[in-house]
């Protein structure tokens, strides 16, 4: 089964930095221990579960990707339930895109921040008529805290890039169709509060391996 090739990031000296999403996994999630406990219960192996649903996800965001830059995605490795789920998610992108003027100056493009020592890969950044706007995709059940202080995570890496933003938004994309689609839109104003989490779990993420 294909897997997505973890991004490496390097500063300008050639030092790895950690990623975003590698940073915040310092931060405590309860709610997966409670669900793995219910799915354990039911006799359901949560490992293979949540592998099977993340290459739908990670082809579902791929086939965004393909429309947006034109870099064909490879689904030959991919089942046809993934192939359906993911499908059915971008489905639900092309109803959301369809209502939107859209110009992309940005996509998939790896950045490093020389400030504060970590990279990330924001999934888009543009035009949303005469706003600039920052694009998250998830393919999750939900929104949830951590997906915030990710997305404010890109938003430093645009702003020391120079990219300016008027706001950001989360498009959360089901994979099957009684999961639906949800759009969360954070203003340019509410993305410090965001980054103030990050940053202290960046801190955290440099002080435990110094650790080691």
């Amino acid at each position: 089964m294909p897997r997505k090739k973890r991004q490496r990031y390097y500063l300008a000296d050639g030092s790895e930095v950690p990623g975003v999403t590698t940073t915040l996994g310092v931060i405590a999630k309860p709610a997966l221990v409670t669900w793995a406990n219910r799915m354990g219960l039911q006799g359901i192996d949560t490992t293979r579960h949540v592998d099977d649903l993340a290459q739908s996800g990670t082809l579902a965001h791929g086939l965004i990707q393909e429309h947006l830059t034109g870099q064909k995605v490879d689904q030959s490795e991919f089942t046809h339930v993934q192939i359906d789920r993911a499908e059915n998610a971008v489905l639900s992108y092309f109803e959301w895109e369809k209502h939107q003027h859209m110009e992309t100056i940005l996509a998939e493009t790896p950045l490093v921040s020389e400030e504060l020592h970590f990279g990330g890969t924001p999934d888009w950044y543009g035009k949303l008529g005469a706003r600039r706007v920052l694009l998250d995709f998830k393919t999750s059940k939900g929104i949830w805290p951590d997906h915030l202080y990710q997305l404010a995570g890109y938003a430093c890496l645009l702003a020391e890039a120079g990219h300016h933003i008027d706001e950001a938004r989360i498009l959360r994309i089901g994979r099957e169709p009684e999961e639906g689609f949800e759009e969360r839109v954070v203003s340019g104003e509410a993305i410090p509060k965001y980054l103030a989490v990050f940053e202290a779990a960046l801190e955290l993420y440099k002080a435990v391996r110094r650790a080691k």
